[in-house]
């Protein structure tokens, strides 16, 4: 690990206040010459839960958000029963030392009507605020803005109360540019993910083999490792990686993927394999810290490898991942940072386009994480990365009936560059001094 080693708990005494800026949501009903803006869900809704901060129940609420004067009003529709942590985590934590909200957008709880659906609830409040705002003509509703993950009874309500519902993306993009106060939660995240990575490399680099063979073909696979006394498997090493996490403070949100020979080709594995000697062990931690926020890293060893495709592999990746990073600077569009990598793999001999199950690089080359594990920007989309971007590089090689090989990193994009958000360090052996 780098840096000076701090983990999250020492972290965070100099986090900054977690603050949702609402006022593009509200140029966002502007421009659309709309009434409102309105979402609903519960508190595994990662959109609500960027907006409001409130992380309420495991039943649905809504938010409202109208223009007004001068900026505008942000209306929470909670449950009763949530309402002092309502009061707490949506409207308190928004004001800043003088008393007033840090956008200038008034914001309220509303805990009336509390048996109405969420979405009813949420059709009358656009109702007593929005005063027959964007009427086009007379009997018609106003035209309320959504994400367009609203829940479908969600919309019907609306619409039922003759609201004329429109998607819009005003979300997504302001998800993925993170604030300063969001980049320090990622990076605490991040710091416990590589403690997680640095306690599996550890685990690995005390394993003994007992197979003495001097050759053994690919078909004739070699007895698993041993640790403390008993074969190590996937599990056994996912659980040591998680028993750090916990230690940190954070959750493994059951996103600890580890795979062994074969199994190192399935992106999402996370069953439980003999980890054998000359295979490649591919370890992909991504957990979720208490204010919602997620890290993301993969390394790959290889225990008494042979130097065979595993070392191949492994070098075409480290080169993709160079690659990749020399292309990350705002105004570069995201797709480049995916092709150099792809190209740079072909280059060793790998298929830079193969579909999944095939030889070869078969997923991009990165995604966007905050609240979401996968978010806004990807690097195989559209759109050019700005500062405040957060995302993976993550070049991969796999072959189903040998392994799989990745090496994944988060990056900030800066306003020259980038930056590695707790640098973990690089090599093939477990244990072994990197180059």
């Amino acid at each position: 690990m780098s840096g000076d080693g701090a983990g999250p708990e020492a972290a965070e005494e100099n986090l900054r206040p977690l603050r949702t800026d609402l006022r593009p949501v509200v140029e966002a009903v502007r421009e659309a010459d709309a009434a409102a803006f309105v979402a609903v869900g519960d508190r595994f809704d990662d959109d609500l839960r960027f907006l409001t901060r409130f992380s309420g129940p495991d039943r649905p609420y809504a938010l409202v958000v109208v223009p007004g004067d001068p900026v505008g009003r942000a209306v929470l529709c909670a449950p009763a029963l949530f309402r002092e942590q309502a009061e707490r985590e949506f409207v308190a934590a928004a004001r800043d030392a003088d008393g007033e909200f840090h956008d200038g957008i008034g914001r309220e709880i509303r805990t009336d009507r509390v048996g109405d659906h969420a979405g009813e609830r949420a059709a009358g409040v656009v109702d007593d605020l929005a005063d027959g705002a964007n009427a086009a003509a007379e009997g018609d509703g106003p035209t309320v803005l959504a994400p367009a993950s609203i829940p479908h009874d969600a919309a019907v309500y609306l619409e039922r109360a003759d609201n004329d519902l429109t998607s819009t993306d005003v979300v997504a993009d302001a998800r993925a540019r993170k604030t300063p106060a969001e980049v320090d939660r990622v990076r605490r995240v991040q710091r416990a993910a590589v403690a997680g990575m640095a306690r599996a490399e550890a685990v690995l680099a005390e394993s003994g083999v007992t197979d003495t063979t001097a050759e053994k073909s690919k078909r004739d696979r070699r007895p698993p490792l041993r640790w403390e006394g008993e074969p190590l498997t996937t599990e056994r090493l996912r659980r040591e990686v998680n028993r750090v996490l916990t230690a940190l403070g954070v959750r493994n949100a059951g996103n600890t993927v580890i795979g062994a020979g074969p199994s190192a080709a399935d992106l999402h594995y996370v069953g439980d394999d003999p980890i054998r000697p000359g295979e490649t062990v591919l370890l992909d931690v991504s957990p979720r810290g208490p204010d919602g926020y997620y890290g993301d890293t993969t390394r790959t060893f290889v225990v008494d490898g042979d130097g065979g495709w595993e070392r191949r592999a492994y070098v075409a990746v480290e080169a993709a991942r160079e690659a990749a990073l020399a292309e990350i600077e705002p105004g570069v569009p995201a797709k480049t940072v995916h092709g150099e990598a792809a190209a740079e793999l072909a280059a060793y001999g790998f298929d830079p386009n193969a579909d999944e199950g095939e030889a070869g690089f078969t997923h991009g080359t990165g995604h966007g994480v905050g609240v979401s594990l996968h978010e806004g920007p990807s690097l195989s989309g559209a759109g050019e990365l700005r500062p405040g971007h957060v995302v993976t590089v993550e070049p991969g090689v796999y072959d189903p009936e040998i392994g799989g090989v990745r090496l994944e990193d988060l990056i900030l994009v800066t306003d020259d560059g980038y930056e590695i958000l707790a640098e973990y360090p690089f090599g093939i052996v477990p244990g072994a001094d990197p180059a």
